[in-house]
């Protein structure tokens, strides 16, 4: 079994609230969700208005099937518009 972890530093330039940032925040991550089977959580930068700290975790029995679901959902997020994709890394356990 292989768990791999994404790690997502994103910029929200539009947000000027905890309440806006949370609200793309969310739409982020359902759509994530939604586009792969995987767990998306806010795991730091809870407090901070314009940036965020996504997690993403997928399980499979193959590292390259996680390796390629993990690289499409960095660039589903790349695309788009709400926010931006700072920086990324990935880990596998």
């Amino acid at each position: 079994m292989v768990v791999g972890i994404l790690t997502l530093e994103i910029d929200i330039p539009g947000a000027f609230s905890l309440k806006e940032k949370r609200a793309v925040v969310q739409r982020l991550r359902d759509r994530v969700r939604q586009s792969f089977n995987v767990g998306v959580a806010e795991v730091d930068d809870m407090d901070v208005w314009n940036h965020a700290c996504l997690g993403v975790v997928a399980v499979s029995n193959e590292q390259a099937h996680v390796n390629a679901v993990l690289s499409k959902v960095v660039d589903l997020v790349e695309k788009i518009r709400d926010c931006s994709l700072e920086d990324y890394s990935t880990e596998f356990v």
